[in-house]
């Protein structure tokens, strides 16, 4: 199915966060030896045409290197979304954002906004300096669809596809096509500026302050942990020693269906059982975690590791994150 932008006169804010997107190299044929996050969000979209009917307005909320994102820039990036959502002329927002931990931030932002008109992640594998920059048709595949009638939800866009932000992974290191939804599948296509959805748009609901209340509270410390082969407690037990800032989440990278080396599930459960939420996540790429009978961890069913460390600080935030039917 193909649908036009919304043809009235519209707002699509881009709210600007860094990231190889905004990043800068010595020469146009570097693609990997550049700085992160060194052009603003204006600069990004010079030379970018709208979409018939868009004004655009661009807002710089953070500049950094994605893989240094932070709580207090996710705090701020929600807020700001929850602000210009609430208006009724704008249409949609565009996240400019690094890739290393794109899939976090989509994930926290579903989690906390579901929001019913589309936030769309987008960025770049290649700086702004390169030669051949994969960052403006980025945003352009994303202003198509953050004003497209009949979106929403947080969605990323990059190399033409429309990904989930409750499903989409990084899945390479750095071919342009960098990401996927694993069993889902994308959301949509943008082809030549039209959208072509193929599946159901995430979920909205109306905002509830009290999740952004929340989320602007101290957030506990949580932590990951990897079951692999010859894997042991100590890591576990090391940070169950007193400290400053105690441990109160614990995600178990699991490999397979939810399995987690003897040694390292013994740590977990006495962790458990001292208070601290345990969750397991599977390693693999596809698949979620069938529970089984006399399961002692709690699982993420399909959610990676770092999304299930995203869904667990919410949640010990009093924000419900994990999708109903996982967690049990």
């Amino acid at each position: 199915m193909t649908h036009s932008s919304l043809s009235e006169t519209r707002r699509v804010v881009v709210l600007g966060t860094g990231g190889t997107i905004a990043g800068k190299a010595a020469s146009s044929g570097d693609n990997i030896g550049y700085t992160a996050g060194q052009v603003g969000v204006a600069d990004l979209l010079g030379g970018i045409e709208a979409p018939t009917g868009v004004t655009l307005v661009a807002e710089q909320v953070g500049q950094l290197d994605s893989k240094d994102m932070d709580a207090d820039t996710w705090r701020q990036l929600a807020a700001r979304c929850a602000h210009w959502l609430a208006q009724p002329d704008v249409a949609g927002i565009v996240v400019t954002h690094g890739t290393d931990t794109l899939e976090e931030t989509a994930f926290f932002l579903h989690a906390v906004l579901m929001p019913t008109k589309p936030v769309v992640l987008t960025c770049a594998m290649r700086p702004a300096t390169a030669l051949s920059p994969d960052g403006p048709q980025n945003v352009r595949d994303a202003l198509a669809v953050a004003s497209m009638a009949g979106a929403q939800g947080v969605t990323v866009v990059c190399a033409g596809a429309v990904h989930s932000g409750l499903d989409v992974q990084k899945v390479h290191t750095y071919r342009l096509d960098a990401f996927a939804s694993g069993d889902a599948g994308p959301v949509g296509y943008v082809e030549e500026g039209e959208v072509r959805r193929v599946r159901a748009w995430p979920q909205g609901a109306s905002l509830d302050a009290s999740r952004l209340e929340a989320v602007s509270k101290p957030w506990p410390r949580v932590e990951i942990v990897m079951s692999h082969a010859g894997a042991s407690g100590a890591i576990v037990e090391a940070l169950l020693l007193p400290s400053a800032e105690p441990l109160r989440g614990l995600v178990v990278a699991a490999t397979g269906n939810g399995t987690v080396h003897h040694a390292l599930e013994a740590a977990a459960l006495k962790a458990q059982a001292t208070g601290v939420a345990v969750l397991r996540a599977t390693r693999c790429t596809n698949g979620r975690i069938l529970p089984k009978p006399g399961d002692g961890l709690r699982d993420a069913g399909a959610l990676t590791p770092v999304k299930a460390r995203v869904a667990l600080v919410l949640e010990l935030l009093g924000v419900a994150a994990l999708p109903e039917s996982e967690g049990g």
